[in-house]
């Protein structure tokens, strides 16, 4: 069995991830993390040498390779890995994997961003709630067509172990 999370910046996927691994005794891993780690360089100096089309052709091939060779695995993508390249067939087309978009509103995804935008490259020069506001929600907005293509939708905007409680009635 393969769980993916999907959604946007701030949804909590890692957070959620990690605890749901815990639960269900399965291995966890963070794509980002697992890029950053086997490139030996973070996303973003990815970004600065390389661009966004080299990242989004790496980040493919680490998911083909992930999900065709983990088994027992909870996955946190990245939260432009769904919209890029054929990523999301691949998802949706391994009858092992199911996907659970972590659904956050607008405004509490603006204000965890806001709190955390040094280690996000997307928004660290965005200066004030307002901005981060209007940004995040047309960001999410051109995103949700594929987020919604999750297998289930999830209301990520509760505790994290009653979003794991409700991931797992899915599950099982």
């Amino acid at each position: 069995m393969k769980i993916v999370l999907l959604g946007y910046m701030a949804s909590g996927k890692s957070l959620i991830g990690r605890e749901l691994a815990k639960v269900l005794k399965m291995d966890y891993l963070d794509l980002d993390d697992f890029i950053e780690i086997n490139e030996g360089k973070s996303i973003e100096k990815i970004f600065m040498e390389k661009g966004e089309i080299f990242f989004r052709k790496i980040e493919n091939s680490y998911l083909e390779a992930l999900i065709s060779s983990k088994n027992n695995l909870v996955l946190s993508l990245g939260g432009g890995t769904p919209c890029f390249t054929n990523n999301l067939e691949l998802l949706k087309n391994n009858k092992e994997i199911t996907t659970f978009f972590l659904n956050v509103p607008v405004s509490e995804l603006a204000k965890r961003l806001m709190s955390d935008k040094e280690n996000r490259p997307l928004v660290k020069y965005v200066s004030n709630e307002t901005d981060m506001l209007e940004f995040v929600g047309k960001h999410l907005f051109e995103r949700l067509p594929f987020y919604n293509q999750a297998h289930f939708k999830m209301d990520a905007n509760k505790p994290k172990e009653e979003v794991v409680e409700s991931i797992i009635t899915k599950l099982f």
